[in-house]
């Protein structure tokens, strides 16, 4: 008896939405780190919850839009180039069909085609779609899925923002006798979180990963607050 076939779903757009994850974890690792070094650092010269909730919000405003500007120059770059890169496949499928179709049955040859096979493929994509054809193999463009640079700014912001909370909610909340505990074992938490994240979602070692954000962070924080308490200190 013939067993049912099961296919297994594919997805063109997996590895587009795992780099999307993988920058918001990053985004939001960045708004904790940052945050957290500029809050702890103002908490070693003063104990004012008004002075501390004035610095992180400073923080977490001037990080998330840095951090989506710099995302939109980024990817506007990206989508310029690859509109770019359409046009002038554009204009040589036009001018010279012969030489791309050729190009087209090399490029899938190199891919493991036999030359009968990846002419016969060449062939039939360049009449499916030439265009599409060359932009996937050639370019590795999807023309359907530009970057976008304004989803990329909103999720930076979005992200960076996320990050950002929670060190600054942990520094203004607690009592003024733990706040600064609770901060630090707080993002340190989190970095663990966001280290064992990003590792996962780039099949790098765990351990590893984690270990340099709790470092980095626990770092950052240390250099701050003493900075923070040396300007205190001398009453600058």
């Amino acid at each position: 008896m013939t067993q049912p076939t099961h296919h297994e779903p594919h997805d063109d757009t997996l590895g587009t939405r795992l780099n999307w994850l993988r920058a918001a974890v990053l985004g939001a690792n960045d708004g904790i780190v940052s945050t957290a070094g500029l809050v702890v650092g103002v908490a070693g010269a003063t104990s004012e919850r008004s002075d501390l909730l004035t610095a992180g919000l400073a923080g977490l405003l001037a990080g998330s839009m840095s951090m989506a500007a710099g995302e939109y120059v980024s990817v506007s770059t990206q989508r310029d180039s690859e509109k770019a890169a359409l046009a002038l496949e554009k204009r040589e499928l036009r001018e010279q069909p012969e030489a791309e179709l050729e190009e087209l049955t090399e490029l899938l040859e190199q891919r493991g085609l036999t030359r009968e096979v990846a002419h016969e493929a060449a062939v039939q994509l360049t009449r499916r779609d030439a265009l599409r054809a060359h932009a996937r193999v050639e370019l590795g463009i999807n023309p359907d899925e530009l970057a976008n640079p304004w989803h990329a700014a909103g999720a930076s912001f979005l992200a960076f923002t996320v990050g950002a909370l929670l060190p600054l909610l942990a520094i203004v909340l607690p009592p003024a006798s733990a706040r600064l505990w609770v901060t630090v074992l707080s993002v340190l938490t989190a970095l663990t979180f966001t280290g064992w994240w990003s590792a996962r979602l780039g099949t790098a070692p765990v351990g590893q990963a984690m270990a340099r954000n709790v470092v980095g962070g626990a770092l950052a924080m240390g250099v701050t607050y003493a900075a923070g308490s040396l300007l205190g200190a001398a009453g600058v």
